[in-house]
């Protein structure tokens, strides 16, 4: 299904698995949950614009979603690197509708008009 290049499984050691399952787990584990529970959850981080355009869009169509925001540009990086490691998405906002990640603020316009986005 996925087009993006992974380095393969068998060329990581158990080390640098381990390192990188561990990465901020708090973090992701938190994520992780909330994308389980809540029908619609937006992943930010304060100070960027495309996030506040991304829940603008929820808010204009009446859909309720779940905020989790980790830092600003500066604070609570390394955290935000956790999401995307274990999202495989390069930036924020992260929308993920019915436990399925839509992307940005883009995909999610694309999304709404596409008749997918559901209040």
């Amino acid at each position: 299904m996925s087009t993006r290049p992974l380095l393969a499984a068998e060329k990581i050691s158990p080390e640098a698995d381990a390192v990188v399952a561990a990465f901020h787990r708090n973090i992701v584990d938190e994520v992780a949950a909330a994308v389980a529970r809540d029908p619609v959850v937006v992943v930010g981080m304060a100070q960027n614009p495309v996030v506040k355009k991304a829940r603008q869009l929820l808010d204009a169509e009446g859909v309720k979603f779940t905020y989790l925001e980790y830092g600003s540009y500066i604070s609570m990086w390394k955290q935000r690197l956790a999401i995307k490691l274990w999202a495989g998405f390069p930036t924020f906002p992260m929308v993920f509708v019915d436990g399925v990640l839509v992307g940005g603020h883009r995909e999610l316009a694309a999304f709404k008009a596409a008749g997918k986005l559901k209040k």
